[in-house]
C-alpha cells in the first residue's frame, strides 16, 4: 500500500479534528468558523505538494479507482 505523509501545524490538526469529528457525529459538512476554511485550504496545499495524480490527464479514472478501493464492501 502506498502511503503519503502529511505535515500540518498543531493548530491545523486541532481545527481539522474538530471539523471532522463534527461531521462524524452529525453526518453534515459545514464550516462553522473561518479557521476551518483556512485549515482545509492549507491541507489542500499540502496535498498539492505531495500528489501528482490530481494533475494527471487520467485523473477521473485515477480518483474513481481510488474511491472503489476505499469504499466499504
Amino acid at each position: 500500500m502506498d502511503e503519503v505523509t502529511l505535515k500540518v501545524t498543531k493548530d491545523e490538526a486541532l481545527v481539522l479534528f474538530d471539523f471532522l469529528s463534527r461531521f462524524s457525529n452529525e453526518d453534515k459538512l459545514s464550516i462553522q468558523d473561518q479557521a476551518e476554511e483556512r485549515a482545509l485550504w492549507n491541507l489542500t496545499c499540502v496535498f498539492e505538494k505531495q500528489l501528482a495524480e490530481p494533475f494527471d490527464k487520467n485523473w477521473i479514472q485515477i480518483i474513481e479507482a481510488a474511491r472503489n478501493r476505499l469504499r466499504d464492501e
